[in-house]
């Protein structure tokens, strides 16, 4: 149970001598930011156990008093970051230490976005069929066959051991999968209820809400009145509808009023990942988002957003694709149809306006795949599609599906489709949070497999050091607000987000003057700087930068865990 701010019988102020042995950790002479958004005072932080014991006016407690000293002299300490968009399913499978973003500060994984691995039944064939990865989960693959319920996984992955605390919504394409499998068309009344019963059983089991990504099938099959009807047992167990738009260019404006109709007609709150504008011709449309976001909440919607810090946004290659290519699950056997083909290309090049055309948007120069597997494709990686385009001696659509029918997989790639203006903009927004959309990783199991995005290792860093620092886009407290308490309040996590008595001691403590993002879109795999110790549920996990091998992160849960 949170304690609050206010000081109960287990402050510092009211403990005798014998008491003040149980202080495991003091942190002494740092700047306090506690998450709230108020100016940052010096104080001292106590932690015992799992939990923040107090936080102090410097030197009220004696060296001798605790079992650990930390000198915090230059440095901030803050409630540890909760990453409200992770990709980590897969990678933590793999490694439990999450090293990319425990070393960026992160102590809260919130994961689901369109997909989850759990629940396995009913139409759905691999429960690691939409996994957007090419990472090997060997033998979780067979084991997930098991996970009946939406609890299940978040629990192997605990007994697994994981450092940062987990905890998920469930994908809308899983549920949908799950009922309808990968078939295109509206959904009907048997299915709608079975998608409800699946539903209520992932809320009790501790989902935080339903995850839509608008643009991935089966996701994108699925209409306005289906999203709503699930989305009113959400609003009955106190969730959230959690979003990546139908469009984020030329349908944006449309694809927002969707959202807000799904958020008034099901009456839940509704956060919008990774706000963005995409495609030059669509950023003047930002500020107009902002105003419709901002009139919504002027009349009483509860509506909010995240973003993350970087002018290039990360999805398959597959995103060129009209999304009807997926249709039965087949999308790889319908492109080595010639009639599929010729149709999307026409597609392609004269796109309908019901679905986000990423190259349009982004033009062929603006595409930047990545994530090949292949050995003989590895030398594109980092190139522009129009650049493989020419040493292959080919059109870039032809490029694009000749590539994807190869690997026979999406092939992560990076659109550089954003304006650094909007990044700035959208940060100011008070109802704006930071979010990675990326998973945790090690540059010496994660670089053999090729770039990524680089926001895997430098999100929060990079906003810290860029925009709190460098370019004073936000203050210090505010930044941290956004990080911290603003996702906690947003997912009904009562005793995390700020440092204060009775709060869940997951605490960063990180040097601002240096504190710095390293990765790069042409040299990815490189950790933060500037984060100097970690602790998740009162255990050390990061100390003097490097990570202890600790895992002590738990299960965080949404209202209607039973």
């Amino acid at each position: 149970m949170a304690l609050g701010h206010v000081r109960g019988e287990g402050s510092l102020s009211q403990l005798s001598g014998s008491d003040r042995s149980a202080i495991d950790v003091l942190i002494r002479g740092a700047r306090v930011c506690d998450g709230s958004g108020n100016p940052w005072f010096y104080g001292d932080v106590a932690l015992s156990g799992e939990r923040v014991m107090d936080v102090t006016p410097p030197g009220q407690v004696s060296d001798s008093a605790v079992a650990e000293l930390v000198d915090g002299t230059g440095m901030i300490v803050c409630p540890g970051f909760i990453d409200i968009q992770s990709h980590s399913i897969v990678p933590l499978m793999i490694d439990g230490r999450c090293l990319s973003k425990i070393t960026q500060g992160v102590t809260t994984e919130i994961m689901g976005e369109a997909w989850t691995p759990a629940p396995f039944g009913g139409r759905i064939e691999d429960p690691f069929g939409d996994a957007p990865t090419t990472l090997d989960v060997a033998t979780w693959g067979e084991r997930a066959r098991g996970w009946s319920r939406f609890g299940d996984w978040l629990k192997a992955m605990v007994v697994h051991g994981v450092s940062p605390n987990i905890g998920s919504f469930l994908g809308g394409g899983t549920l949908r999968e799950y009922a309808r499998g990968m078939d295109m068309g509206r959904s009907s009344t048997d299915e709608l209820d079975l998608m409800r019963r699946v539903m209520i059983e992932a809320m009790e089991d501790g989902a935080f809400g339903v995850s839509y990504a608008l643009i991935y099938p089966p996701d994108t099959f699925a209409g306005t009145d289906e999203i709503v009807a699930v989305c009113e047992v959400v609003a009955g167990y106190g969730g959230v509808y959690i979003t990546h738009l139908r469009s984020e260019s030329g349908g944006l404006l449309e694809a927002v009023d969707e959202a807000l109709e799904i958020g008034r007609r099901a009456g839940l709150p509704v956060e919008i990942y990774h706000l963005k504008a995409s495609g030059r011709s669509n950023w003047g449309k930002m500020p107009v988002v902002i105003d419709r976001i901002e009139r919504a909440r002027a009349h009483g919607q509860d509506v909010t957003a995240d973003m993350y810090p970087y002018v290039g946004s990360g999805t398959g290659l597959s995103s060129l694709l009209p999304p009807w290519v997926a249709e039965g699950g087949k999308f790889y056997e319908n492109l080595r149809d010639p009639a599929v083909r010729a149709r999307v290309r026409e597609a392609v090049l004269h796109p309908s306006g019901d679905w986000d055309a990423f190259g349009k948007d982004a033009g062929p120069e603006g595409v930047m795949p990545i994530g090949f597997v292949w050995p003989e494709h590895r030398e594109y990686a980092g190139k522009r599609l129009s650049e493989i385009a020419g040493a292959r001696g080919q059109d870039w659509i032809d490029t694009a599906i000749d590539l994807l029918v190869a690997e026979g997989q999406r092939i992560f790639t990076v659109f550089f489709s954003m304006s650094e203006e909007n990044v700035g903009l959208q940060m100011r927004q008070p109802w704006m949070k930071i979010s990675t959309d990326a998973g945790g990783m090690d540059p010496a199991w994660a670089t053999p497999e090729g770039p990524t995005h680089p926001r895997a290792y430098g999100t929060y860093p990079r906003v810290l050091g860029r925009y709190v620092r460098e370019e004073r886009v936000l203050s210090l407290e505010e930044a941290i607000r956004k990080m911290t308490s603003s996702v906690a309040n947003r997912l009904g996590l009562r005793d995390r987000g700020l440092l204060a008595p009775g709060y869940f001691a997951d605490v960063v403590l990180f040097d601002p003057e240096i504190i710095a993002d390293r990765a790069t879109f042409d040299d990815s795999h490189r950790l933060s700087t500037g984060i100097r110790d970690v602790w998740v549920n009162g255990a050390r996990v990061l100390r003097g930068g490097e990570h202890t091998g600790v895992t002590p992160g738990q299960i965080v849960r949404g209202p209607a865990a039973h």
